[in-house]
């Protein structure tokens, strides 16, 4: 018997398997910068797995492989539910096929390049008035479920546009700013903050926040302190206090370089 028996390739099967790599792409661009995105490609791989030892008749393999797969709908709505609501709220708007398209593979993308300047010029005059601020930048993950739950703006990031976002008595100073490709997508977002219980407990919500944001998502964040006019950096969870305007303009730049990429 040739092990290859079992592959035999006909027009609907080559179209099923096209269908499926363009479902399992999609997917992966909906996990694609969060923490699920791991737990994605486990689960992924371990479904090809018991598909191959299937069919090389693997059965004490392929039994036990099978067991885990059969309860795989209850895991992944389990570990996934925050992106298979997001996926869901999408599609119920429309936003898969008339925003960013189900189908759609970013070929040919403009060259936005973050505005560093902007940015850092923003942040040390609201810093220097002691303006609260919080700004995220995104990479990969576009926060699409986020921006969604503040007030849609889509204008081309200014120094006048964010200083009269920011401030104390304007309607949107509350919640965060969501940048994407130099736009200020929405303000007045609601993230979701952080659960880790070793977070310095002397900062407020707004960093508790960022660093929420920025674990759940490849996305960067600059915080202004209301209370001092410090600024601060959070990545991957992990924040950076008392930034002076070079080292922000520093780390900005650095990461310019993944975004722009």
């Amino acid at each position: 018997m040739n092990l290859l028996d079992f592959i035999e390739f006909d027009f609907i099967s080559i179209f099923d398997i096209v269908l499926v790599a363009i479902l399992m792409y999609q997917l992966y661009k909906l996990v694609r910068g969060t923490v699920a995105i791991n737990i994605f490609i486990g689960l992924t791989s371990i479904y090809l797995l018991w598909k191959l030892v299937d069919a090389i008749h693997m059965e004490l393999l392929s039994e036990i492989l099978g067991q885990f797969i059969g309860v795989g709908v209850i895991i992944l709505v389990i570990v996934f539910q925050q992106e298979l609501r997001k996926f869901l709220i999408m599609i119920g708007k429309g936003k898969l096929i008339k925003n960013k398209g189900f189908f759609k593979f970013n070929i040919g993308e403009e060259d936005k390049m973050l505005d560093v300047a902007t940015l850092c010029k923003v942040c040390q005059d609201l810093s220097k008035s002691k303006t609260g601020a919080l700004i995220v930048i995104t990479h990969t993950d576009d926060l699409a479920f986020f921006s969604e739950s503040g007030v849609q703006v889509d204008a081309r990031m200014t120094i006048p546009l964010f200083k009269s976002i920011f401030y104390k008595n304007s309607p949107l100073h509350d919640g965060a700013v969501i940048i994407r490709d130099n736009k200020i997508v929405a303000a007045r977002c609601v993230l979701p903050v952080t659960n880790n219980t070793d977070f310095p407990t002397h900062l407020g919500m707004r960093h508790r926040a960022a660093a929420g944001i920025s674990e759940d998502s490849d996305a960067i964040v600059i915080i202004v302190s209301e209370q001092n006019g410090e600024i601060s950096f959070a990545k991957e969870g992990k924040l950076q206090n008392q930034c002076s305007g070079e080292k922000l303009e520093d780390l900005l730049n650095f990461e310019a370089k993944n975004i722009n990429a």
